[in-house]
Parts: structure tokens; C-alpha cells; sequence
């Protein structure tokens, strides 16, 4: 009677490393080669039944295995429940945590949200009332054209004056001073005109990026309102794997909060500026209306000295007239009286003559120079002496009446007229 027993076999199939095959496990490969075998051929083999001891402790090993598996399985169980807790305590907490943030960050977004508003409304103001200015500026600087006319054409006829009066006097002075203090008010007026438009650019240039930063700020709070309004039953979550990577051109706390500081910043900046410009514009306006008004009652001063000493001037010389002419009328008589005078002097001086003539006529020793003689060459001679008297007051008296008449570079009675 043979027996039969399981012989083992090669724990490696060498068909299988030749032909690349993956390699099977050495209880496979047992199982396929246990064939039943007869006794003679077990010859000097092991017996492939196990012991009692090795049975036992095969079992031993089983079941502290098994209940090594148990622990480590109520352990594992014990440390999931432990997590799930844990992990749902920090979820829920991290969650509240971050609904927290997102509440602090709408409020803080709120608070740079009313500062930008209320610097916008400032600006807006600003900018009204900058405009405003600027209108007044305009009207101003198109109000000195009166004043620059009316200044140009006094001069101008002024220019028309005749002779002498053509004065530089003090009303020319005044005039003078009147234009040019007009062309340095429209200078200033322009250039603070000019700073009026650069400061209106400059506020809407600041009040625009305070929009764009109120608009960023106002999509970014309805955003962060529409998370925080998020919560685990809502329905439009959805996974995102990428959204948790933080990106490089992303700002952070510091930068975000000084762009936004440094918009107020410049915008305050701004705002002072306009506000002092403002204030400038005043202080021009004022100013130059005062030196405008001070300058014109200068000039009507002066122009009322002046219209003065001429209504003066033209009294003495209405007087001096009269008494011209009161003179010529006199020294036309006088010469007329001296003509007259002459005229008579002509008839004795022909009587003294013919009877000198006559008694030189006288024969002999009668041609006497006797007292009768004497006395009609004396006669002769007074007659002589007293009409070249009258001829040299007469030719005084004529040159006296052309003065007063005719010649123009003596007081004379055309020239009183004239003025």
C-alpha cells in the first residue's frame, strides 16, 4: 500500500524569469505543485503535516493577530470618532472664524467706503465752489476792459492838445499809472485764472481715483457680503481646487490700506489747495478792485485839480483879456492922440521955419542974430525935439498896440482868446 504525501516544490519558477512572466507568491506556487506522491519517492523528504506545537502555535499567532487587528481597529475607530469631532469642532470653528473676518472686513471696507464718500462729496464741493470762482474771475478780468478803454482814449485825446497845453501834467501821471496798474490786475487775474483751471483738473483727477477705489471698494463689500452669506446648506457652493493658491500680483493688508490712505491723502491735498486758492482768488478780487477803485479816484482827483487850475487859468486870462482890451482901446487912442499931436506940431514948425526964412532974406547989417532970432531957432529947435518926442512915443505906441494885437509870442489879445 502506498501513501500519499505533498512533496513541496521550487519556490521559484525559473520559466517565469526567462520568459519575463511577473513573479507569483510562494504559497501559489506551493498549492499548484502539492500532487500526490508515493512513498518510495518521499524517500529522505520532511513530511509536509505540521506538529501539534506548530498547529497551536499557528492558532496562537492567529488569534493574537486577530485580536491585535481587533485593537488596532477599535483604536483606529476610537481616533476617527476623536477626529471627526475634533475636525468638525475646528471646521465649524475656522468657518465661524472665517465669517468673523469677512464681518470685520466688511466693516473695515465700510469705514474706507464712507471716508472715500465723504472726501468725493468734499471734492465735488470744492470744485463747485473753485468754479464759481473762476466764473467771477472771468467777469473780472473781462470788467477791466472798460476801465483799460476809457484810461487809453483820455490819453489819446489828451494827445490832441494844442500849443503849450500840451502838458505832461498830473492827470497824464495818474493815467499812466491807471494803465498799467489795469495790465498788471488782468495779469494776475489770468495767472490766478490759469491756477483756477489746473486746480478744477487736479480735483477731478483726485475725485475720479477716489471713484475708482470707492467702486473697487463697493464690488469688493457685495462680494464679501455674498460670502459671507455662505454657509454649508446653501446651494450655489461648489468645489474650487486652485482658489486657495495665493497669487503674486495680489495686494495684501499693509498695501491696500495705504493706496487707499494715499488717496485720501491726496485728495486732502487737493482740497487744502483748493481751498487756499479759493481764498487767494478772494484776496485777488478784493485787492485788485480796491487798487482799481483807489486808481480812479486818482485819477478823478486829478483830473478835478487840473479842470481846476484850468477854470483858474481861464478866469485870469478872461480877466487878463479884458484888460487887453481895454488897453488897446486906450493905446489906440493914444496913438491916435499922437498922430494928432504930430499933426499939430507941423503948423508951428512951418510958421517958426517960414519966419526964419523970411528974416534971413534981411539986406546987409540987418541980417541981424537978434533976439527975435535966437528965439525962433530955440522955437525951431523945442518944435523939433517935441515931434521926434511924440514920433518915438508914437512909434512905442505902435509897437505896443502889435503886441497886444498880433505878435504871438507876447501876452496879446489873440492869444487870450485862443485859450
Amino acid at each position: 500500500m502506498s501513501t500519499e504525501v505533498l512533496v513541496s516544490r521550487p519556490f521559484v519558477d525559473t520559466r517565469a524569469v526567462s520568459q519575463d512572466v511577473p513573479a507569483r507568491s510562494p504559497d501559489s506556487i506551493i498549492k499548484e505543485n502539492m500532487f500526490p506522491s508515493s512513498g518510495l519517492a518521499t524517500a529522505g523528504y520532511r513530511s509536509a503535516k505540521y506538529t501539534t506545537d506548530e498547529w497551536d502555535a499557528k492558532n496562537n499567532s492567529t488569534l493574537a493577530q486577530a485580536a491585535g487587528d481587533r485593537d488596532n481597529a477599535e483604536r483606529i475607530r476610537y481616533e476617527s470618532k476623536s477626529l471627526h469631532k475634533e475636525t468638525e469642532t475646528r471646521t465649524l470653528r475656522s468657518q465661524a472664524e472665517g465669517t468673523r473676518y469677512l464681518g470685520e472686513r466688511l466693516q473695515e471696507i465700510n469705514f474706507w467706503q464712507s471716508e472715500l464718500q465723504r472726501h468725493i462729496e468734499e471734492l465735488t464741493r470744492e470744485t463747485e465752489m473753485l468754479l464759481g470762482q473762476k466764473r467771477r474771475l472771468e467777469k473780472a478780468l473781462e470788467a477791466t476792459e472798460i476801465p483799460y478803454a476809457i484810461a487809453t482814449d483820455n490819453l489819446t485825446c489828451r494827445e490832441r492838445r494844442l500849443g503849450p497845453d500840451l502838458v505832461k501834467d498830473e492827470v497824464e501821471d495818474q493815467l499812466l499809472k491807471e494803465v498799467e496798474l489795469i495790465r498788471s490786475i488782468q495779469a494776475l487775474l489770468k495767472k490766478t485764472l490759469n491756477e483756477a483751471i489746473n486746480q478744477i483738473r487736479a480735483n477731478r483727477e483726485a475725485k475720479q481715483t477716489l471713484e475708482l477705489d470707492w467702486s473697487d471698494k463697493f464690488q469688493a463689500y457685495s462680494m464679501d457680503v455674498q460670502c459671507g452669506r455662505y454657509s454649508n446648506r446653501s446651494m450655489d457652493i461648489q468645489n474650487h481646487p486652485n482658489s486657495a493658491k495665493l497669487q503674486d500680483h495680489v495686494s495684501n493688508r499693509e498695501s491696500w490700506t495705504r493706496f487707499s490712505q494715499d488717496n485720501l491723502s491726496l485728495a486732502e491735498r487737493e482740497e487744502r489747495a483748493s481751498l487756499e486758492l479759493r481764498q487767494l482768488a478772494d484776496a485777488v478780487l478784493r485787492d485788485t478792485a480796491e487798487d482799481l477803485r483807489a486808481q480812479c479816484a486818482a485819477v478823478d482827483n486829478a483830473f478835478a485839480r487840473r479842470c481846476q487850475e484850468l477854470n483858474e487859468a481861464k478866469a485870469l486870462l478872461e480877466l487878463q483879456l479884458a484888460q487887453i482890451l481895454e488897453e488897446t482901446g486906450a493905446q489906440e487912442r493914444n496913438v491916435r492922440a499922437l498922430r494928432q499931436a504930430l499933426h499939430d506940431k507941423e503948423a508951428p514948425m512951418r510958421v517958426a521955419e517960414s519966419r526964419l526964412y523970411s528974416r534971413a532974406q534981411r539986406p546987409n547989417v540987418e541980417l541981424c542974430r537978434d533976439g527975435p532970432h535966437l528965439r525962433l531957432v530955440s522955437e525951431v529947435g523945442e518944435i523939433s525935439y517935441t515931434m521926434e518926442a511924440l514920433q518915438e512915443k508914437l512909434s512905442e505906441a505902435r509897437r505896443s498896440l502889435e503886441d497886444l494885437e498880433e505878435r504871438p509870442e507876447s501876452h496879446c489879445k489873440s492869444r487870450l482868446e485862443s485859450a
